[in-house]
Order: C-alpha cells, then sequence, then structure tokens
C-alpha cells in the first residue's frame, strides 16, 4: 500500500507572488542571504552560496570589460560540474543570454556550430578547451573564457577577435536559448524568455510543499539533479532549486549506485527520474526501505507506461507523479499529490492537469475547431508564463475528460499510414515493452514501394533476458492486428539514447540502416 502523505500538502497560493519572479534579481538576492551555508555538493564535497556570488561578480566583471552586458549571448559547454552550474547561475543572474552549447556532441561538430554562430562569448570548463575549441573559438572572434571551481571564476583563454557583422550579439529578454533534445529529429535552438520562466516557476510550485517563493529565504532539504543540463530538465532543475534557495547535489551522469547513495544520504521529500531511470532502479531491486523518507516521484521529459507506474507504486509505495511539456512551449500539466489521492486510481495513464496559468484544449486536426472531452485531436495550449493571446498547437494527439485530467495519445508524426492503415508507433512500441523480456522499444517507419510506409522495430532487451526476433514476432502477432506488427525486428543489447535518456529516433534509424 502507498505510504502514508499527511505531510506533503499543495502549496497555497498566497505562498507565491502574483505575477512572475525576477528571475535575475532572485538569483542576487538568494546568493547573497548566508553566503558561508553550504549551496551545492559535488563527489562528497560542498561549495557554499559565495561560490555562486563570487562566479556571478567575476563573470560580470570580465564581460563588463568587453562591453557584453544585459543581454548578450553567452556560449556555455553544457556538463554536470560545479563550474558550469556556477556560470549558469552567473549568467542568469546578471540578465545575461545563456546559449546552451552540447558537451556530448563530437568535438568537430561542436567546433563547426562554434564558427557558424560567432557568439561574443564562449565559456568552457578545462576538459573542453582542447586544442581543437580554441581554434574555433578563435575563427569566430568570440572571446573564450575559462570557468574554474576555484578561487578564479573566470580566466579568459582565448581573446577576442573579429566577429561577423552578421553575427547576432543579444537577445534581450531571453534567459536561455535552448537546444532541443533531438530525439526525434536534429536539434533546434528554443528561446526561454525571462518573463516566461518566472511565470512558470510560480505556476509549477504547486508541485512542492516547501518551495515558498514570496520572499526570497534559503530552502530545507537537498534536491538531487542528475538529469544532464544540456537538456531542459537539468537545466530547469537547476534553476528552479537555485531560485527557491535549496541545496543542489549534483551528479555528472546517472547511476543507481551513485542516485541511491545520495538518496539515502539526504533523503529528500521528493525525487525526479524519467522513465529509463525507473526502469534501471526497479531493475536493480532496491530494497523498499532505500527510499525511506520519499514521499512522491515526478516523472517527466519520456511517457510514462502505465504498467511501469503500477510497478513503481506497488514495490516503493511512492505515488509516481508524472509532468508533462517541452522545451519548446514549457511546463503545460501535471499531477498533485492532492489530485492523486482524490483521482489516482480512476485517472490512469493521465499526465494530470493544467498548471496555474496555462490553458488547455484538443482540437480537431483538419478544421482546428475544438472537440467534445473525451474526443481525441490535437492539443493546444496557451498561457500566462508566455504572454500568449493565441493558441500555440502542439504535435501531440490528446484528449480530456470533464474533470481537467489530460491524456497523451501520441505524436502526430509517430503515425504512419500502411497501405491505408494508421499505424500509431508509439502505441506498437508500449505494446512491445509488455513483454517480460523487453525493457524498452522503439518502433519507426520506414519506406516500402507497395504499401507506402511499415513499421519497424529496435528493441533492448531486460539484463539476462534471452528473445530471438522470430519469437517476439510470433508474440506481436498475438497482441496486435496484423498491419500493426512491425516487418523487422532489431534486437540490441542497448538503444541509443539523447543525454536525457530518451530513446533517440534517428540513432535507431542507423542502427536498422546498417543491420540491412
Amino acid at each position: 500500500m502507498p505510504r502514508t502523505l499527511a505531510k506533503m500538502t499543495v502549496a497555497p497560493s498566497d505562498r507565491v507572488p502574483p505575477q512572475g519572479l525576477d528571475i535575475a534579481g532572485r538569483l542576487r538576492d538568494v546568493v547573497a542571504l548566508d553566503p558561508s551555508s553550504p549551496a551545492l555538493q559535488f563527489e562528497g564535497s560542498w561549495r557554499p552560496w559565495s561560490f555562486f556570488a563570487s562566479g556571478m561578480r567575476a563573470l560580470d566583471d570580465a564581460l563588463a570589460s568587453f562591453g557584453w552586458g544585459s543581454g548578450s549571448m553567452i556560449g556555455v559547454v553544457i556538463r554536470n560540474r560545479p563550474e558550469i552550474a556556477r556560470a549558469v547561475i552567473g549568467v542568469l543572474g546578471t540578465e545575461r543570454c545563456l546559449v546552451t552549447l552540447s558537451s556530448v556532441v563530437p568535438s568537430a561538430t561542436l567546433a563547426e556550430e562554434l564558427v557558424r554562430l560567432a557568439l561574443p562569448v564562449v565559456v568552457a570548463t578545462d576538459q573542453d578547451w582542447t586544442p581543437q575549441l580554441r581554434e574555433a573559438v578563435a575563427a569566430a572572434g568570440s572571446l573564450g573564457l575559462r570557468l574554474g571551481d576555484d578561487e578564479q571564476p573566470a580566466e579568459v583563454i582565448v581573446a577576442a577577435g573579429v566577429r561577423r557583422s552578421d553575427a547576432p550579439t543579444s537577445r534581450p529578454g531571453v534567459a536561455v536559448q535552448m537546444l532541443t533534445s533531438g530525439t526525434t529529429g536534429t536539434p533546434k535552438r528554443v528561446d526561454m524568455h525571462y518573463d516566461a520562466l518566472g511565470y512558470e516557476l510560480v505556476s509549477t510550485s504547486k508541485y512542492s510543499a516547501t518551495a515558498d517563493l514570496s520572499v526570497p529565504s534559503l530552502a530545507s532539504g537537498v534536491a538531487i539533479i542528475w538529469n544532464p543540463m544540456v537538456h531542459t530538465g537539468g537545466l530547469r532543475g537547476l534553476i528552479t532549486n537555485m531560485v527557491a534557495g535549496r541545496r543542489v547535489s549534483l551528479l555528472e551522469r546517472f547511476s543507481v549506485a551513485s542516485w541511491a547513495a545520495l538518496v539515502a544520504e539526504h533523503r529528500p521529500r521528493a525525487i525526479s527520474l524519467v522513465p529509463t531511470a525507473i526502469r534501471m532502479v526497479l531493475d536493480a531491486n532496491l530494497p523498499r526501505e532505500a527510499l525511506d523518507g520519499v514521499v512522491a516521484l515526478f516523472a517527466g521529459t519520456a511517457p510514462l507506461s502505465p504498467e511501469l507506474k503500477d510497478e513503481w507504486e506497488q514495490h516503493f509505495g511512492i505515488p509516481a507523479l508524472v509532468i508533462y511539456g517541452a522545451t519548446e512551449f514549457g511546463g503545460v500539466a501535471g499531477w498533485t499529490i492532492g489530485d492523486w489521492r482524490k483521482f489516482g486510481t480512476g485517472k490512469r495513464g493521465s499526465v494530470g492537469r493544467a498548471n496555474a496559468g496555462v490553458e488547455i484544449r484538443v482540437v480537431d486536426q483538419q478544421s482546428g475547431a475544438p472537440l467534445a472531452n473525451g474526443e481525441t485531436g490535437l492539443l493546444e495550449t496557451r498561457s500566462v508564463q508566455f504572454g500568449q493571446d493565441d493558441w500555440i498547437r502542439t504535435t501531440d494527439l490528446a484528449h480530456m475528460d470533464d474533470d481537467g485530467f489530460l491524456w497523451i495519445a501520441g505524436r502526430v508524426d509517430d503515425v504512419l499510414i500502411r497501405g491505408g492503415f494508421k499505424v500509431a508507433t508509439n502505441a506498437v512500441a508500449a505494446t512491445l515493452c509488455r513483454h517480460p523480456a523487453v525493457a524498452d522499444a522503439c518502433v519507426i517507419a520506414v519506406p516500402d514501394e507497395r504499401l507506402g510506409q511499415v513499421p519497424v522495430a529496435g528493441v533492448e532487451l531486460r539484463d539476462g533476458a534471452t528473445l530471438t526476433s522470430d519469437e517476439l514476432a510470433a508474440w506481436a502477432h498475438t497482441q496486435l492486428t496484423a498491419y500493426q506488427v512491425p516487418v523487422k525486428f532489431l534486437i540490441v543489447d542497448q538503444l541509443p539514447r539523447t543525454p536525457s535518456m530518451k530513446i533517440s529516433q534517428p540513432g535507431v534509424r542507423a542502427l536498422l540502416d546498417a543491420a540491412g
């Protein structure tokens, strides 16, 4: 049975300001409250709040001396390391624009992007300042800064040169120019505005019982951040907790052992995991008491199957609260503890209800006309946090019920047409995952001369499991209609993933192409 949740309550509305937060101002205030108290833990050592305050001052001094003030575009090669967290808070605390740069792409790819962007400033750690990176930054005319995890927060590595005259210098009002995850294709950049992000932090504060955003303050507890900050989940996690004055324990990369050790050390009341990590934790057979003190798991980034949610709740007795959103349009909906208590057993598979300040509706794909509750169509969203007057159409298929709960039925571009029959690839993949030997699956469309498109599947098995393609195909025919069954099953040791642990469809396609 689930644990008693009496102490976990929804944050009252009078504990948050009526408008969005001034993120830059709040960060400056928070880091100055108690400079000597611990703020960030990494590999067992704590950095105090003064670590961020000194980094903010050093970055501001270094950039101001070159004329790069408020709104200036600052590229940061992102890693889950203290000096990069310091750089992120330094850029945002001085109202500049953080341009995220991926440390996981090939060095040649990063170098090409830096030359193309020709940013005013590029910030990186020692390990990323390779000769190739230095050459690219110099060729772009950018100022190159090393951010340290020491008493020298900012050091010039590459002197500023002459940049292209058409290269943008600033994006006033933009907090982050964020790379999307590239799960379904080439990553693109999305602007996250200061105002929008400030509104979103207020609207999502309902998910925390200890987030008092009414005044700058230091919060109790420790948040464990393992999600890669190069993507929105990890970066928002850092910003959200720093704005709330909450201590952060940072993992460079996820492993069940290191994550569980931090949970045991800090006993957080709420934890955050993506579905892949949830599967890893369950497969590690952690005892129920390993998560003593945890009263809620927040699950986002990728769809959480009802079966995996049930397995988690049955094993640990901790509610798995789904949250839904995207880099492009921010946080949209989610489950609160209060909703879980009241509706948890009757709204299976729902991603929750709209966040404060967010409106959602479902419309017909062709006409755009709003649909009645229970009918499936395209999801549209409109929110105060983005200052929207018009509805933004997503690519997600969805339906709602009379209580305002939302179900996501996949993406429009996840539906292929096989000889006139529609096949929802995400639904086929979810069915394959119900096989006891299957850990995860990805189904994509490939061209077919006769039928137009057909589904093919990449499949990852559970540790120790054995299963052949023919055996899986035979099983699939008992679970799916004939036109839904993939024409090919490629069983691999590990499916390719993005840094945020989502399956990479381009990576799966490359594997299938290579297999012939």
